[in-house]
């Protein structure tokens, strides 16, 4: 029979004060005293004490680090990416998407932008700054039209949309209206079209950029209009 044996995690300047220290609380209890590196412990255990405060004090408040929770959201989708299928066959389908893949994960590392996760068809992202979102959405449509035009027998089509708020995270994505929103307006924005609502417009600081007021849209599963507005990237 195999008898637990009871070990404990103590940080000590060195390895005689941790012998003392367990001969006066234990005795002659058999023991043994195995040094590991602290980035280890944090690894396996996660974080095992607390961080040093910060100075809050007038002066000081600036250099801490603050993530308000603000997100642009940016939800992408590839036209008729299921009869790609039956048009070029499997193997060509993926290529396409890989294809789609890259276009848009090199816009996002140029914009940084954050990729949530992959939807099949498209890509959910999200940005700390609005203008990083719509100029990344820019981005990734004269991609595509670039790349149209050097492959005009299989063309690709993207839709975006964007919005714009204070989702929640959980287990590394990103739930509520924002989310939600920037869903809905990629479903319903034409191939090609890169579709934004008030508050994205709103956050856009005043820069130069034409954008088309579209008027009030009810979005399916939404008990109110929200007003929506095109960007015109040809003319960005």
């Amino acid at each position: 029979m195999r008898c637990a044996v009871p070990r404990f995690l103590i940080e000590a300047p060195n390895r005689e004060i941790i012998e003392q220290a367990h001969n006066e609380a234990h005795g002659s209890v058999p023991n043994e005293v195995l040094e590991v590196d602290p980035n280890v412990v944090d690894a396996f255990l996660g974080r095992i004490k607390d961080p040093a405060r910060m100075d809050t004090s007038p002066g000081k408040a600036g250099e801490i680090p603050i993530d308000p929770g603000f997100r642009a959201i940016m939800f992408t989708d590839l036209k008729d990416s299921t009869l790609m299928t039956t048009l070029h066959g499997d193997t060509k389908a993926l290529h396409l998407l890989h294809i789609h893949n890259a276009l848009t994960r090199n816009s996002l590392k140029a914009h940084r932008g954050r990729e949530v996760k992959h939807t099949g068809d498209g890509i959910m992202a999200s940005f700390a700054a609005v203008p990083d979102a719509v100029e990344c959405a820019i981005a990734v449509q004269k991609a595509f039209a670039a790349y149209n035009k050097e492959n005009p027998e299989a063309p690709l089509y993207l839709r975006i949309g964007l919005s714009a708020g204070e989702p929640i995270e959980e287990h590394g994505d990103l739930f509520g209206k924002a989310v939600q929103l920037a869903a809905r307006l990629c479903a319903h924005a034409e191939p090609g079209r890169i579709l934004v609502d008030q508050v994205v417009l709103d956050q856009w600081q005043g820069r130069e950029l034409p954008f088309s007021d579209l008027g009030d849209v009810t979005p399916k599963g939404f008990d109110h209009a929200v007003r929506v507005y095109k960007v015109n990237w040809t003319e960005a």
